[in-house]
């Protein structure tokens, strides 16, 4: 099955919304002064289900294991988060937020909430005509 041009439109208006998102989100971090990859550490972090360890926090960013240790070294010299051994695994090590890093990301999450927000209605939009497209090629 190849793409009708509604499949394409609707794919290139999702990729617009994302791309004016990321761009948004790109803006946020600068201005609070850390990058794009710190400020989705500190939101994985803030949003585990509890102690994050380092591969736990690579495997949710898509890093390797070695990224994601000097991801987190330079989120702690900056104040963001810290190491604490594991108290069960003498081999894993926790990432943990201190008060800075949980007041940022707070801060920083709103903002990018109000964002998506922004972008919701473009994205529905093309993923609901995506739909069409394809559930109408599909005999649907």
């Amino acid at each position: 099955m190849s793409l009708d041009p509604d499949s394409f439109q609707s794919l290139a208006g999702f990729r617009l919304a994302l791309r004016r998102f990321l761009a948004a989100s790109e803006g946020i971090s600068r201005a609070a002064g850390i990058t794009q990859q710190q400020y989705q550490a500190l939101l994985a972090v803030k949003a585990g289900p509890g102690e994050m360890t380092i591969g736990d926090l690579a495997g949710q960013l898509l890093l390797t294991h070695h990224a994601a240790v000097q991801l987190v070294d330079r989120m702690a010299r900056a104040g963001l988060a810290e190491r604490a051994p594991s108290r069960t695994d003498r081999r894993s090590v926790h990432v943990r937020l201190t008060a800075a890093g949980d007041a940022l990301v707070g801060q920083l999450a709103e903002a990018h909430a109000h964002e998506a927000l922004r972008q919701e209605p473009q994205l529905t939009r093309s993923l609901r005509r995506l739909r069409r497209s394809l559930d109408k090629q599909a005999g649907g």
